[in-house]
């Protein structure tokens, strides 16, 4: 069974359907890229997905689970939108680090604030939090900033603080990781190393959904590839056959600007 199920997604603001009737599955360990314009919605389901949007229409499933069904009420509670948002880690644009925070306190303060609500916290605070930071810095290890994890945002680089961003992400040990363009922030000499990241990641058959410009990168990383165009899928398959022999005539042409460039 397929870990995640997409089906049948709407989203609307006012007038405009920016999702209109968006299905698809991804099974675990694979890596799918979803490509396309600026405005084509590629955002707006990831945000959907993480529940920092609500769909109009449609079913989002995890494990055979309903997470959201908008047929269903009991699916849309405020008060399990929280812990839905745990199924998927979402690494954004924009780092949004905490200027405040060492790199190692930004990737372990959602992990220490939910230990906080364990029944056996206060019984066992010490062994609990030792724990938490120890994870952290193997994460930040696994990033390549181990020498890095007493330094704040302002003392790093655009790249590493990207990577202090998805080892946040995987803190919380996401069903599913998001990445959403993660390099459009960054020039051109941090890219490469944000890239390898994602990239070790899928060959360690990490589950992860990225929206991405890297038109060889996802061709060369990812499992399957979706092209979205106004809000709908005009194509998916194997990345290498979408990427390098598209069927569909919208893709032909979007990925022939794109070689423009």
């Amino acid at each position: 069974m397929a870990i995640l199920q997409v089906r049948h997604l709407e989203k609307h603001f006012g007038a405009t359907r920016v999702l209109n009737d968006i299905s698809f599955e991804l099974e675990q360990g694979q890596a799918l890229a979803i490509i396309g314009s600026s405005g084509s919605g590629k955002t707006t389901l990831l945000r959907c997905l993480n529940f920092l949007e609500t769909p109009n229409r449609g079913q989002i499933i995890v494990h055979g689970e309903p997470l959201f069904d908008a047929d269903d009420p009991a699916t849309q509670r405020e008060s399990e939108v929280r812990k839905k948002r745990l199924r998927f880690g979402l690494v954004f644009q924009s780092f949004h680090l905490f200027p405040q925070y060492t790199a190692l306190e930004n990737v372990t303060l959602a992990v220490r604030l939910l230990a906080q609500e364990r029944p056996d916290f206060k019984r066992n605070r010490r062994e609990i939090l030792d724990k938490v930071q120890a994870e952290g810095r193997e994460l930040l290890a696994k990033m390549g900033l181990s020498d890095r994890e007493n330094h704040y945002p302002h003392q790093l680089s655009g790249g590493q603080q990207q990577r202090v961003a998805i080892a946040r992400a995987l803190a919380l040990r996401p069903d599913i990781l998001c990445f959403d363009e993660p390099t459009s922030a960054l020039d051109p000499e941090l890219t490469g190393e944000v890239l390898k990241v994602i990239r070790s990641l899928a060959e360690q058959r990490t589950t992860m959904i990225i929206v991405t410009h890297e038109m060889a990168f996802a061709r060369d990383v990812a499992d399957q590839v979706i092209f979205m165009d106004g809000g709908l899928i005009v194509e998916q398959g194997p990345a290498r056959r979408v990427i390098e022999h598209p069927e569909q005539e919208r893709t032909r042409q979007f990925l022939a600007r794109y070689d423009r460039g």
